[in-house]
């Protein structure tokens, strides 16, 4: 007997059509004699209105708190009233949706009083979408006369640190609390269905896993339960050779490594959470991407080792648009151990990630690939603390108008004449490289042009290792 966990994104449970579906494809699984443990995500776009509410609550605006509240009531009874059949059913996770949204009103209109969104209250507020989908999950399920119980992330025993926004989970305690609050209920044939994203600290504080982050949660259940695969439905078919808007010949890639398809989640690859496959790769459990339009197609799996049949060098690129490059310039930096580090100190304690680094031997220079929409915050943190004061850097200048190129495969490694390939395909182009780096993985060589050279050369090299053919 199989045991998954399947884990349903915001597109897959975006209405009450969607939903009625998703309960369907659980229903047909449950009764193949799969056991099966369901994570969903909050209906689409309700994540990014519970935050832009919080904000605007920070700056006590109550008259909008009622007005949204109401329209994210009215859009989830209406969910409920398509995907749910039985009345009896209908009116009991009616009763949850009212009850929860009354707790956000009431959350909202703190913040309001207080005028302040501190990232512990801004996690809670963030709970509720999910709080709002899975019962709606959970009640089309039990409409199928299948037996179910929905749980939030906290309740079914995910534990992190207390890093609001971006928290961690702790491994071991977790997988404790879930083997002795899951585990018996997929052993009786009953369908736990759990709130993606949200999970609690050590005392019972709710905490959020990061944006996406239900993809994680799926994969820390996939371990805690030691189940057979992850599936992550989603409204693709699978992780694809580029992006098909800017290569319509794109193809799904049937298999890929856990390296491999981190280094794709990472640059952007639609259907995974960059963070999602640590839990998975240290146990070896499969993950397979899924589309819940398609269910008939079997997906990308993504295991420990890539089929050793594969010949395939190149596996994927992809474009990564709103980035600028910023350079820091300065004789000074020569032979100045710690130069570099109070540059990436300037930016950290500004909270800005650097995506992408390269420097030159000479050590006077340093390029970055950061967010172009933090690029106006780097530049002056990095005037007022390195320039202003006369000591090693001379310089700040940036390029806004970029685009990264990141080019993965694991059969890259080893493989001589890759990185010529590829620059000489550009080169045939007539554009320019501003940037390259490639780490020591050898599983991703990056590199920076002109934005508006982004998707030509994307075609050429998807062209040029024939990435559209099996």
């Amino acid at each position: 007997m199989m045991k998954i966990v399947m884990k349903f994104g915001g597109t897959s449970v975006g209405t009450g059509e969607n939903i009625r579906h998703v309960a369907d494809l659980v229903a047909q699984y449950a009764k193949n004699e799969c056991r099966i443990a369901v994570v969903v995500s909050a209906l689409a776009g309700v994540t990014n209105s519970l935050i832009e509410i919080a904000c605007k609550a920070k700056r006590s605006d109550a008259k909008q708190i009622e007005a949204f509240t109401e329209g994210l009531r009215e859009k989830h009874l209406q969910a409920v009233s398509t995907a749910i059949s039985s009345k009896a059913i209908q009116k009991e996770v009616a009763q949850i949706i009212e009850k929860t949204i009354f707790e956000l009103e009431k959350v909202l209109t703190g913040i309001a009083y207080i005028g302040e969104l501190t990232p512990k209250s801004r996690d809670y507020v963030a709970s509720f979408g999910e709080r709002l989908s899975a019962p709606i999950v959970w009640g089309a399920i039990k409409d199928h006369k299948l037996e179910t119980q929905w749980f939030t992330g906290k309740e079914a025993g995910i534990v992190t640190d207390s890093n609001f926004g971006e928290a961690n989970p702790l491994m071991n305690f977790t997988s404790h609390l879930i083997r002795e609050r899951i585990s018996p209920l997929l052993e009786k044939g009953i369908i736990p269905v759990v709130t993606g994203f949200i999970a609690a600290n050590q005392d019972g504080i709710v905490t959020t896993v990061g944006r996406g982050g239900s993809d994680y949660t799926a994969t820390i259940l996939g371990v805690a339960l030691q189940v057979d695969e992850v599936w992550i439905w989603t409204d693709v078919d699978g992780i694809m050779t580029t992006d098909p808007k800017l290569v319509p010949s794109a193809r799904m890639l049937p298999q890929l490594s856990y390296q491999e398809a981190a280094e794709m989640a990472i640059f952007g690859a639609k259907a995974m959470h960059p963070r999602a496959l640590g839990p998975v790769s240290k146990e070896n459990i499969p993950v397979r991407i899924r589309n819940t339009a398609n269910p008939e197609n079997p997906g990308t799996l993504i295991t420990k080792e890539p089929k050793n049949d594969s010949k395939e060098v190149v596996k994927a690129v992809a474009m990564i648009k709103d980035v600028a490059m910023l350079n820091v310039y300065g004789a000074g930096m020569v032979g100045a151990p710690g130069s570099y580090a109070k540059v990436f100190d300037v930016l950290g304690k500004n909270n800005i990630n650097v995506m992408m680094v390269s420097t030159a031997v000479s050590e006077a220079n340093i390029s970055m690939i950061i967010k172009r929409d933090l690029l106006g915050r780097a530049i002056s943190n990095l005037e007022i603390a390195l320039l202003e004061r006369g000591g090693f850097v001379t310089e700040v200048s940036a390029e806004d108008d970029v685009a990264v190129i990141a080019v993965m495969g694991a059969h890259m490694k080893g493989t001589l004449g890759v990185a010529s390939r590829i620059f000489s395909t550009v080169a045939k182009k007539g554009i320019n490289i501003r940037m390259i780096a490639q780490g020591s993985s050898e599983l991703n060589i990056s590199f920076v042009v002109k934005e508006k050279d982004g998707i030509a050369v994307v075609k050429a090299i998807h062209e040029e290792f024939k990435l559209d053919k099996a």
